[in-house]
């Protein structure tokens, strides 16, 4: 492998293969439905919030990619459901679905030999494709962390859990 190809695959592992921290799909495997609503104690936000916020920032992030006219989201409403907003299961699962789709859509463009990794992105040239998976990978990575942390205080990991 070369250096491009080295790069673009440790990218790609950084969006999804256990490294420093757990991978997406196992820190939200086996949590309970009947509690996807619920809030820890001293915590403004649901599990689902949490979620919701992963995908909705990530999504933010591939349209800033993809979008030469893109306009950023208002904050907090754009990158947060509203507070009171609860989900169901179908929710949960469109969010699980939706957030795995568009990381699969920025490894698809990161694993493109096309895709200059370096060069300035339409909608803000001070920006790179690089930049902005690394971006994506630490967000995701610190709020996967925190889902975990939540679902201890929560009690909702399934038992056996290490």
């Amino acid at each position: 492998m070369n250096a491009d190809q080295v790069l673009r695959q440790q990218l790609v592992n950084l969006l999804r293969v256990s490294q420093a921290h757990a991978p997406f799909e196992a820190i939200v495997a086996d949590f309970p439905a009947a509690r996807i609503n619920d809030r820890a104690p001293n915590v403004s936000y649901s599990p689902w919030h949490l979620l919701e916020h992963i995908r909705l920032t990530q999504l933010d992030i591939l349209d800033f990619i993809r979008d030469p006219n893109y306009v950023s989201r208002p904050w907090p409403a754009g990158y947060w459901p509203a507070p009171g907003t609860h989900a169901d299961s179908t929710a949960w699962q469109r969010t699980i679905h939706d957030y795995l789709a568009d990381r699969d859509a920025l490894e698809r463009i990161v694993l493109d030999p096309a895709t200059d990794l370096c060069a300035p992105l339409p909608a803000g040239d001070k920006y790179t494709i690089l930049r902005e998976i690394l971006v994506v990978a630490d967000h995701t990575a610190y709020h996967v962390g925190e889902f975990g942390i939540l679902r201890q205080v929560m009690g909702t990991w399934p038992p056996g859990h290490e």
